[in-house]
This record gives C-alpha cells, sequence and structure tokens, in this order.
C-alpha cells in the first residue's frame, strides 16, 4: 500500500508510527512542513527503507518562511520529495497571501529543472497553484486533498497532474464526488495523518486501506486490483524521477 501524503513527525511518537510503516510495507511519503524540520527528523529516518522525508515548505507556516529559505536550498539535493508546499487563501491562511506567492514562487524556482516530486496544499487557491506549476514547467506534483471545483480538478488532470485522497474525504458528500471526478489513473491514497482521524483514533498509514476498500467497492474491482492500480500509477509517477 501507498501513503502519499502523511506528516510522521507531528505524531506523539514519530517512531512508532514509521516502525509499524515499514512492518506493514506501506510506502510512505513523510511530509515536513519546514526545513528545519526535516533536517530534525531525516536523521532518524534514514534506515528506514519504505518511507521517504519530503522538504517542506507549508503555506500556513508562511511567517517563518523566509528565515528557512537557506535551509531549503541546502537540503534540497538531499530528497527527490517536496512538500507539503503549495498555497492556502482560506480563512486559515489568506492573511499571508502575499508571503505564500513569494515562498511558492521560491520553491518552484529550486525545483525547476529537476527531478523532484511535489505534494501540494491548494485550499482555496487550486487555480493559482495550478497556474505556477504550469508557469514553471513542472511535470510531477500531486494534490493532495483536493477541496477545489470538479472543472479545475479536470483541468489539473489535463495537464498530468496527480491527487492523494483519503479517509476524511470518503465520509463526505463533496469528498465522494471529488473522488469520482479523478481519473483512476492519477489517483493515489493518503492518510495525512495525524490531521485525519478514523474510528476515535489518529489516522496511521496503514489506514489507507479504508480507502482502498471504498475504491473497491466503486470501481467494481477487488481490492487486491485496487492497491496494484494505486502501485501502478504510484510507479509511473516516480519513473519520472529516474
Amino acid at each position: 500500500m501507498i501513503d502519499a501524503h502523511c506528516h510522521i513527525d507531528l505524531y506523539p511518537n514519530p517512531l512508532q508510527v514509521a516502525r509499524r510503516c515499514e512492518q506493514a510495507g506501506v510506502i510512505t511519503l513523510a511530509m515536513t512542513n519546514l526545513p528545519s524540520h526535516f533536517a530534525q527528523g531525516r536523521p532518524h529516518l534514514l534506515g528506514f527503507r519504505k518511507i521517504r522525508l519530503a522538504l517542506g515548505l507549508h503555506p500556513l507556516h508562511a511567517p517563518r518562511h523566509q528565515a528557512e529559505y537557506e535551509l531549503f536550498k541546502q537540503n534540497l539535493a538531499l530528497t527527490s520529495y517536496v512538500g507539503e508546499v503549495g498555497l492556502d487563501f482560506s480563512r486559515d491562511g489568506v492573511a499571508t497571501k502575499q508571503q505564500q506567492l513569494q515562498s511558492f514562487a521560491f520553491v518552484l524556482k529550486q525545483v525547476q529543472g529537476q527531478k523532484k516530486l511535489l505534494s501540494l496544499h491548494s485550499r482555496g487557491a487550486e487555480s493559482e497553484v495550478l497556474a505556477m506549476l504550469v508557469s514553471a514547467g513542472i511535470r510531477l506534483a500531486i494534490f493532495h486533498w483536493y477541496t477545489g471545483p470538479v472543472a479545475t480538478l479536470k483541468n489539473i488532470s489535463a495537464h498530468g497532474y496527480y491527487f492523494s485522497v483519503n479517509p476524511a474525504m470518503i465520509r463526505s458528500e463533496k469528498g465522494r464526488q471529488i473522488i469520482a471526478s479523478i481519473p483512476q489513473e492519477k489517483l493515489l491514497t493518503e492518510t495525512d495523518g495525524p490531521f485525519v482521524q478514523v474510528s476515535n483514533r489518529i489516522a496511521e498509514p496503514g489506514d489507507v486501506a479504508m480507502v482502498i476498500h471504498y475504491l473497491a467497492a466503486q470501481w467494481g474491482l477487488s481490492s487486491e486490483e485496487v492497491v496494484r492500480r494505486i502501485q501502478s500509477n504510484f510507479s509511473n509517477l516516480i519513473a519520472g524521477l529516474k
């Protein structure tokens, strides 16, 4: 199984969660919110075969970004994965809109022409994120927990980008509509743990199984066939990193 977006460093016991990922064989893209978090976590995760640590500059941490730019540049060569990055123009983030635009432009400039895979935050700014990706010539990107218009989703898909969906999405009508609109060949699974809960507990990477069972019912496939489809999608995506 694949968890394309999880914040392992934000769990109460990150190493315990990492060990469970390894034991369950779940390939996990572990996001960070700031380059300093990446630098702090990387030594602890070097021995894990299934976990890829991503270098992040989360839009909701915009006031701290400028002080971290140099650290972002220093650490970029250490990973093929960049996330969580992007824009947030919702009520939570709109006050720092200009800082976010500057930071996301900085990230895109750093990764331009390099083989990097981006995991994107786009709440309330889906069209802006897409436009900036296309303008920068970014080929490899995943829109995580997409919540925007279906028309924009189709435009994103037409540009070759992917989407990762989580257990919270299958519990809401809008989330289910969005999942139904994603082409099967562009869909990946995620948990966004620890920000998502399942059965009154914090979701962990193994909980992508819930999404797989849901997709199996929707697509008329077995769970094993869905797992193979998601693996194939992921393999097609990361082939661009080679």
